[in-house]
């Protein structure tokens, strides 16, 4: 564990229900961290703060649509009425498009992906960084895709959401330097989740949401003097 520690410390998971995000709040509350997860289905958001909190963490779900300006910044509004405060804002949630070529998706498709994997981080960065920087600092993680860096036929608007990502990651990683916040983009290959499906993988050599939350500790806890501002996370055999 970095010195560095997260005791105390405010983060925010969206898309914290499953998968990637509930594995990433699990490791953070783990060390210390208070986890506000969110997310549009609230049977899953209870049950993985119930699990957070058996293992004696900190967790609070709060039903949340990305694509809602007003949903993100009511959330944003509870967050600081609550803690005061936020440390982190880990922007996982996201979707996927894969069964056809561009020319043949249509385009309520093409909206759902961009406006949730693009669009919301937009939403999520706009209503707490003014909170992150009243608190002083803190960290902004937003998971990309290996296929915002790649070609991936028949997720060509998946593909487009996460290289725009990335472009947006960069960008307001210089914009918020000066006020101490540490802006980081993951980009993991293929992952063991809902997400999209794998047929014909193993996938006990994919990548599991683990994996993930793992860099995703690391960079919270790293030294304030320095920050990885993009991380290319492969599984170790190919699936």
């Amino acid at each position: 564990m970095s010195a560095y520690g997260l005791t105390g410390k405010i983060g925010v998971i969206t898309g914290g229900s499953r998968g990637i995000g509930a594995a990433i709040a699990r490791t953070l509350a783990a060390e210390g961290l208070t986890a506000v997860i969110c997310g549009r289905d609230r049977a899953a958001l209870d049950a993985t703060a119930k699990t957070i909190r058996d293992a004696g963490g900190r967790c609070e779900p709060g039903t949340c649509d990305v694509t809602s300006l007003p949903d993100v910044q009511a959330l944003a509004t509870r967050v600081q009425s609550t803690f005061g405060r936020v440390d982190v804002l880990v922007n996982n949630a996201g979707v996927g498009a894969f069964s056809a070529p561009l020319h043949e998706m249509p385009p309520e498709d093409w909206d759902r992906v961009l406006n949730t994997n693009l669009r919301g981080v937009f939403y999520a960065i706009r209503s707490f960084a003014p909170l992150m920087i009243a608190s002083g600092g803190g960290d902004i993680i937003n998971i990309s895709s290996i296929a915002g860096k790649n070609a991936l036929p028949n997720g060509a608007a998946y593909s487009a959401s996460k290289w725009g990502l990335n472009g947006l990651s960069y960008s307001v990683a210089e914009e918020l330097r000066a006020y101490k916040i540490r802006v980081s983009v993951i980009c993991p290959g293929s992952t063991a989740t809902e997400l999209s499906p794998h047929p014909g993988r193993d996938t006990s050599r994919m990548l599991q949401p683990e994996d993930i939350a793992h860099v995703v500790r690391m960079i919270v806890t790293q030294a304030p003097q320095a920050f990885a501002s993009e991380i290319v996370l492969r599984p170790t055999q190919k699936p």
